[in-house]
Formats: C-alpha cells, sequence, structure tokens
C-alpha cells in the first residue's frame, strides 16, 4: 500500500468523508509529493548543469 499523508487523511475523516475516501484521497496526495520531489531532484541538476555551462562561457568570452 501506497504512503499517505496522515493530516489530509484526519482531515477528510473529521470532514465527514469515509474512511475509504480519506485513505485514497491521502494515498494519491503523498503519490503527487513523490513526483514533485522526483522534479525537484532533476531541477537541482539542470541548474547545476546551467552553472556549468555559464562558468565555461565566462572563462572563454575574455580569450575571443
Amino acid at each position: 500500500m501506497a504512503a499517505m499523508v496522515t493530516e489530509v487523511y484526519d482531515a477528510s475523516i473529521d470532514a465527514g468523508a469515509s474512511e475509504e475516501k480519506a485513505r485514497k484521497s491521502a494515498s494519491v496526495l503523498a503519490d503527487y509529493d513523490r513526483e514533485f520531489s522526483d522534479i525537484r531532484s532533476d531541477l537541482k541538476v539542470l541548474k547545476a548543469m546551467n552553472a556549468v555551462a555559464i562558468a565555461g562561457i565566462v572563462t572563454v568570452l575574455p580569450r575571443l
């Protein structure tokens, strides 16, 4: 079973949702959170690649 966000589960139960619906919504939200963390890690790599490219351009430009 997928991990779930307990705050969303508790809030859904307090709002009157059934236990099944609360569990499903919390696990779906946890899946989105995992996907966003993957995107964040990819962005870190892209930022580092840009920094290296810019540093290379800055070091080559004065020699031209």
